[in-house]
């Protein structure tokens, strides 16, 4: 009985040495004779509270972001199909093969699209325009003339214009749409 004890009261003396440690590991770096913990930290963005002059402009920041919060989605998609497309293009070799892409590609496009995208109303096409801008890094324009050709670009751009758009318009971030920026950014972040 007594080996019993002993062999249990060192058994449990075993298991207490043997317990895990709790807590992080992190590096560190020794600087005379003192030893600091490098931990990498996320980024943080500080932003001041947004402040109106009136109520009016309030109301046309908050329509402004309902805008953007319809219409981003569909750009963020622009740009993931047209890298898509582009590396799909690099298998292509010849002109009448990349018609026929180019048709395909058109035709499921419009498919899948177009009725939603009719619906939009002219300032949201204006916000989708800029907003393609900034995720792909062309102009609409660009776009249209590489894919559709110049005659082709130049006839949308004209019939754009009937309408108040300009598929030539560059994103801003800095300047006149430094609203869109920051509701993009808002949404990147937070998901607003």
């Amino acid at each position: 009985m007594r080996y019993a004890v002993l062999i249990v009261l060192f058994s449990s003396f075993l298991a207490l040495q043997t317990r895990a440690q709790s807590g992080n590991v992190y590096r560190a770096s020794i600087e005379a004779n003192d030893t600091i913990a490098q931990i990498d930290l996320r980024t943080v963005r500080v932003v001041s509270q947004r402040t109106w002059k009136d109520v009016r402009q309030r109301k046309r920041f908050l329509k402004l972001q309902k805008k953007v919060k319809k219409v981003y989605p569909y750009a963020r998609l622009a740009a993931v199909k047209l890298e898509e497309y582009a590396q799909e293009l690099e298998e292509v070799e010849s002109e009448k093969e990349k018609k026929e892409f180019y048709r395909a590609i058109e035709a499921e496009l419009k498919e899948e699209f177009e009725g939603e995208l009719r619906k939009l109303t002219i300032s949201e096409g204006r916000i989708l325009i800029k907003l393609i801008d900034r995720e792909t890094g062309n102009t609409s324009y660009t776009l249209v003339k590489d894919l559709r050709g110049k005659f082709s670009a130049f006839f949308w751009q004209s019939l754009a214009r009937v309408f108040g758009h300009n598929l030539k318009s560059n994103y801003d971030p800095l300047g006149e749409d430094r609203n869109i920026e920051y509701i993009v950014q808002q949404i990147e972040r937070k998901g607003v």
